[in-house]
């Protein structure tokens, strides 16, 4: 079976800006699935504000986060970057990258209200643009008599089990969605083949992520 694994990311790529003591912290979050689309991102952030006080940034790529940079871009250091970085994990966040871009209001807010900040900025922003659970799913295809067509289809229907395709020929060739866990897989293969008396043969493609929203806790 694929070494694919459960993970967190952003929904989307977007931005949120927090306002402290009048300085602006932009944040703006992608996603990202090599370290070189995270670099990218970022510079592309620094040249949109290429104006602004700071661009610090952090990034975590790959499973559990196992590629991670942070930089504090002129911020006294261990205020801004590995703030940052502390935030995507503890928000358990991956295949993501975060620019904060500082504008600097005047008042001086000391390393801990930096790190506060540059923290609370990538969180907000997390939290504004969404977090979802990309859960990894084997993909199964099948052959189903028509005469047992109806059965089987409620039955995936019961079991909440996505059909990605149906091709009608001689008889119908399904391809379902089942997540990767073994026990699941087992049970829903082990329920089919009882309902077709055995006269049933999975073939296992690819896998791929499904994603749904993260539920709070």
């Amino acid at each position: 079976m694929s070494e694919l694994k459960k993970y967190c990311t952003i929904k989307q790529t977007g931005a949120h800006e927090l306002v402290i003591k009048k300085s602006r912290f932009i944040a703006s979050m992608c996603r990202c699935q090599t370290v070189q689309d995270a670099e990218a991102f970022i510079e592309a952030v620094k040249s949109k504000y290429h104006d602004a006080t700071h661009n610090t940034f952090a990034y975590r790529v790959g499973s559990n986060g196992r590629q991670a940079k942070a930089s504090d871009n002129g911020e006294p250091a261990g205020t801004a970057g590995v703030p940052e970085l502390k935030a995507l994990q503890l928000l358990g966040l991956t295949n993501v990258a975060v620019v904060v871009t500082r504008y600097f209001g005047g008042i001086k807010l000391g390393a801990g209200g930096l790190i506060r900040a540059y923290s609370n900025s990538v969180s907000s922003a997390a939290e504004a643009i969404g977090i979802v659970e990309c859960i990894p799913q084997q993909t199964l295809s099948f052959v189903v008599p028509y005469s047992e067509y109806g059965s089987v289809n409620h039955y995936l229907e019961n079991a909440s089990v996505i059909i990605a395709q149906r091709e009608f020929g001689a008889q119908v060739e399904l391809t379902i969605l089942v997540d990767a866990e073994p026990n699941l897989i087992k049970q829903i293969e082990g329920d089919l083949t009882n309902l077709l008396a055995g006269q049933i043969n999975f073939k296992a493609g690819p896998m791929q992520y499904r994603e749904q929203a993260k539920r709070s806790k």
